[in-house]
């Protein structure tokens, strides 16, 4: 029987560019509460929409930690400021050449 307190949802796979550091803290964090890292994405964004805070006092402070660990020295501040580095991959498709042409059987 499933439990009447579990909403049901449709989910889709999604292409996400992020920054690296910030990815890989969000990923430890989702590890360290055993939770994919698309539902603390969920949790984290359903959290901002209603104006609450995500994160309990003990949650954060493992998030300091892990942004000490893998060097993450941004902050809220930064969100709007962020551009690409020039090494980074373009964020555009690649060009339709390089892509397979499917082919009729």
């Amino acid at each position: 029987m499933e439990n009447p307190s579990k909403l049901v949802v449709e989910r889709v796979q999604t292409g996400v560019r992020m920054e690296k550091r910030l990815l890989k803290v969000l990923k430890a964090f989702a590890e360290y509460k055993d939770m994919t890292l698309g539902d603390l994405l969920e949790g984290i964004v359903l959290h901002a929409f209603d104006g609450k805070a995500p994160f309990s006092a003990d949650s954060l402070r493992r998030i300091a930690e892990l942004r000490r660990f893998y060097g993450l020295d941004l902050n809220a501040s930064a969100s709007h400021r962020l551009r690409e580095a020039a090494s980074s991959p373009s964020r555009h498709k690649p060009p339709a050449a390089n892509l397979k042409k499917r082919t009729k059987p």
